[in-house]
């Protein structure tokens, strides 16, 4: 059996700083994790008590950072909160945690779902943490926080989510996380003087997984045969709307990416699954071909499937939103942009950087090379 974080508990009364780091520093190691630099200073800036924010690429640690304080908390008697943007990655989260510290001791919270949410460990979306802060004020039951995504401060629509908590709950000790910030010397400073605790900032340019960029004005379906026969599979098909994702999918069935024993090995997979909704249907003809889909607008199993699969490394091609590139851990060797260009709620312009290496640095990457490709997408005349 693996060694799991609620069996390291403290049952006598060891909750000292110094306990709990050795603990969790012996769970690393049980599990064959060598840390990173940056993810070992971070963690012990978290054992001493901090404010941290962690500035490190896609693929260095952050999520083991962050299963830190969640440790500390629980094991000191505190609440702690995980918060982000994106619905599928609460869910992703909540399911982690509960294998590490038991479903007794962690709920979930997303608006669409609600789950033990007064256990000491609480899976929540942005909004939610907001809301609970503006109702209970400083008093609120949130010790520690870790604000994953912290790059959502600066969105037009969502921001204030991300600012209301760090200004009213000046009680609680926060943990912002994210691979493309700036200079962050604003929040260390403002930290500090809201919260009374030290402010620590851990920056790293070391990126685990190369990341390399071509261009290419081949057609896409051309492209991606290509890099399926070069090695480059699993691929991520980015758009910018979800309709134009189900439309690429249904367009890549023409397409022969896997073999006749990787077309079994995939109808073994879902052959008990129910595809019972409208949908349904649609999904799981895809899947045969090793196609997938996966963006905000589908059931949570649809999604959860598609995450299982491309876990298995069954999935050739998952055609989504920009979405994933939050860290939703899917697998993913290339992403592959059919546009430079996206919507912004009031015109169409031209990716900024920050989006950029977010969406094409931003899945889990658990092979030893990544590719991020774009492709200008051509109309048939």
């Amino acid at each position: 059996m693996p060694l799991k974080l609620q069996d390291l508990l403290p049952r006598d009364g060891g909750t000292g700083s110094d306990a709990l780091l050795e603990g969790f520093l012996s769970y690393a190691g049980h599990r064959g994790l060598n840390l990173y630099p940056a993810q070992e200073l971070a963690i012990l800036e978290i054992f001493e008590g901090k404010n941290l924010i962690l500035n490190t690429p896609t693929g260095s640690g952050k999520s083991l950072v962050a299963t830190a304080l969640h440790f500390m908390s629980l094991a000191q008697g505190r609440r702690s909160v995980y918060t982000c943007p994106i619905k599928a990655l609460v869910n992703e989260k909540w399911m982690a945690l509960c294998r590490e510290f038991g479903a007794e001791n962690v709920g979930l919270s997303t608006g669409d779902a609600t789950v033990n949410r007064d256990a000491p460990i609480l899976c929540c979306t942005a909004e939610i943490l907001a809301n609970m802060a503006l109702s209970e004020g400083e008093e609120a039951f949130a010790h520690d926080v870790v604000m994953d995504e912290f790059h959502y401060y600066s969105d037009r629509e969502r921001g204030v989510a991300w600012q209301v908590p760090l200004l009213i709950l000046k009680k609680t000790r926060f943990l912002l996380m994210s691979a493309t910030l700036g200079d962050t010397s604003f929040f260390e400073g403002e930290l500090t003087r809201l919260t009374g605790l030290p402010t620590a900032t851990v920056k790293s340019t070391d990126r685990p997984v190369p990341l390399g960029f071509t261009y290419a004005e081949t057609p896409l379906s051309f492209t991606l045969e290509k890099l399926v026969e070069s090695g480059k599979a699993p691929v991520y098909v980015v758009h910018f709307t979800q309709a134009d994702a189900a439309a690429s999918a249904q367009d890549f069935t023409s397409l022969n990416v896997c073999t006749r024993e990787e077309k079994t090995a995939i109808a073994a997979e879902i052959d008990d699954f129910k595809f019972n909704s409208p949908y349904g249907p649609d999904m799981k003809r895809w899947l045969r071909q090793g196609i997938g889909l996966h963006h905000a607008g589908l059931l949570p199993k649809y999604r959860l499937l598609v995450e299982r699969l491309a876990q298995k490394g069954l999935l050739k091609i998952i055609c989504g939103t920009d979405t994933l590139g939050v860290g939703i851990n899917v697998p993913i060797r290339t992403v592959l942009f059919t546009k430079l260009c996206k919507y912004n709620g009031e015109k169409t312009g031209i990716l900024s950087a920050r989006d950029f290496h977010q969406i094409g640095g931003g899945p889990a990457v658990k092979v030893s090379t990544m590719w991020a490709t774009w492709w200008p997408r051509r109309r048939s005349m």
